[in-house]
């Protein structure tokens, strides 16, 4: 007997929309269907039924004409900070409230050109900033009042972020795969809570163009699906040179990341820092990364120890870097060209202020604040220039353990996912629980987290980082992984 539709990952609807088993239309109808069933989890900001279902109808014409793309009539949910015409633009920002983009996002693009289906926009933290998807300032679709996204497992519980309504979206079967992006771990830590596989890949491999800008040099856009093996399709229709759109696009031609899935492990060697099972790392949570070690000891990997000295400054050096250039990017919502404009004020300088006041949350307020201290006269040299003297040495640990290893392993995050409101005003709290993710963010590295067991009830997610450019051979562990465990099947209860 099939599977569900909404049980089927990529690949396999892709296989039954080619074969014409279902359509697409079919397909689009039953995940909008879902998508209104299940709105209290408030993942989805954005949706537009009639525009959903008129791509749908393109995409069965293009199957039926025989023209259609590798990912014909497959749906996809994009995060909310991926610019899109046909549906609002909002960042999760009160500032880009009523925002709609003339053009689409390359990745956008890229992903309608293979021919997916958009099924609408998911929440994420304002201007990705956030660990949680608490710092959402725009009500999800169907709610009257904004909500943070509430993670399947336990309602009660976070999602991580800022990719949050991404990692719900799939791991409630609302959509078959959704696009997130990386800035410091905002694939990788809702991947691992919500018990998903999410990639980020090399800096520069996807282009940054239409993503509304967090901290530049950092900001990275990734799938977010089921298994290793949807992530590869999708990773592969993502990816590429974008030269006259984004400078930082790296001249990389397009690969199929699919073509290395099935290859032996045997010989791999896989590094585990010892920075990342030490203390501070949950009990349930190294239980579940020594078993998942185990198992691939099983798939003939060799387990050996590495170390990244440098995992701890890799907070301090993220949360300057990320909060100057959020500094930087941010300036351009003054309330002149787009976005809110204060109804009242007396001059320019007033109109700036108060824009600004009334658009952004505390979250983002805060990061300007810091970056701008940090970019400061006086204090220029003393924290970004230091704190861009310590991201080359992290990314130098990295090129030191790689000597050793060809893939590094650990938890995606040190704990499973927490209760909504449990770190209330104390962001610092949420800036800890990216220390895992950061290093590889900040050394511009391939990184994805696979489902690999639970801690309690909630699930926990391993950690693979690759050298630049190893997406296929991260991708092959974590198939090959998955082949031989079923943790990237469980699903909520319910879903």
């Amino acid at each position: 007997m099939s599977a569900p539709l909404h049980h089927r990952g990529v690949a396999a609807l892709a296989r039954a929309l080619a074969a014409r088993e279902v359509s697409a239309e079919e397909a689009a109808r039953h995940f909008l269907g879902r998508m209104k069933a299940h709105q209290d989890l408030a993942a989805f900001v954005s949706v537009d039924e009639e525009a959903t279902l008129a791509q749908a109808r393109a995409a069965d014409a293009a199957l039926a004409a025989g023209k259609a793309g590798p990912l014909a009539g497959v749906p996809i949910a994009h995060k909310d900070i991926f610019v899109t015409t046909g549906w609002p633009s909002t960042a999760g920002s009160r500032m880009l409230a009523d925002y709609r983009s003339p053009f689409d996002a390359t990745v956008v693009r890229k992903l309608a050109g293979a021919g997916m289906v958009t099924l609408g926009k998911l929440s994420c933290d304002e201007f990705a900033m956030g660990s949680a998807n608490e710092n959402v300032a725009v009500p999800a679709a169907g709610l009257d009042a904004v909500s943070p996204v509430r993670n399947p497992w336990d309602r009660e519980r976070v999602p991580g972020g800022s990719s949050g309504g991404s990692a719900v979206a799939v791991a409630a079967a609302l959509a078959p795969a959704a696009t997130g992006t990386d800035t410091g771990g905002s694939i990788r830590q809702p991947a691992s809570f919500c018990g998903i596989t999410g990639i980020k890949p090399t800096y520069g491999r996807a282009s940054r163009y239409g993503m509304i800008a967090f901290a530049s040099s950092l900001d990275q856009a990734g799938p977010m699906a089921r298994s290793a093996e949807d992530c590869a399709l999708l990773l592969s229709a993502m990816c590429g040179p974008d030269p006259d759109r984004d400078s930082t696009s790296l001249d990389v031609p397009a690969e199929d990341f699919s073509r290395q899935l099935h290859a032996s492990l045997e010989g791999l060697r896989i590094g585990v820092p010892k920075e990342f099972v030490g203390e501070g790392v949950a009990p349930g949570v190294r239980a579940a990364i020594e078993a998942a070690l185990a198992e691939y000891e099983k798939l003939g990997a060799r387990r050996v120890e590495v170390s990244l000295p440098r995992t701890e400054l890799s907070i301090p050096v993220y949360y300057i870097l990320a909060a100057a250039e959020a500094s930087s990017n941010l300036s351009r919502f003054d309330g002149v060209k787009f976005g809110h404009r204060a109804a009242q004020y007396k001059d320019l300088a007033e109109m700036y202020a108060k824009t600004r006041a009334e658009g952004f949350g505390d979250e983002v307020k805060r990061r300007i604040m810091i970056g701008t201290y940090v970019l400061s006269h006086g204090y220029y040299d003393a924290y970004y220039l230091q704190a861009q003297k310590v991201r080359r040495m992290i990314a130098d640990d990295f090129q030191q353990a790689f000597r050793d290893c060809d893939v590094i392993a650990g938890p995606a995050a040190p704990t499973v996912a927490w209760k909504i409101g449990e770190h209330g005003g104390d962001p610092v709290a949420d800036y800890l629980a990216d220390v895992f993710t950061l290093p590889a963010s900040l050394a511009g590295l391939p990184g994805m987290s696979v489902p690999c067991g639970f801690d309690g009830s909630m699930p926990v997610g391993l950690q693979l980082i690759g050298n630049y450019f190893g997406e296929a051979k991260l991708l092959n562990a974590a198939h090959r992984f998955q082949q031989a465990t079923d943790w990237h099947r469980k699903t909520p209860e319910g879903f």
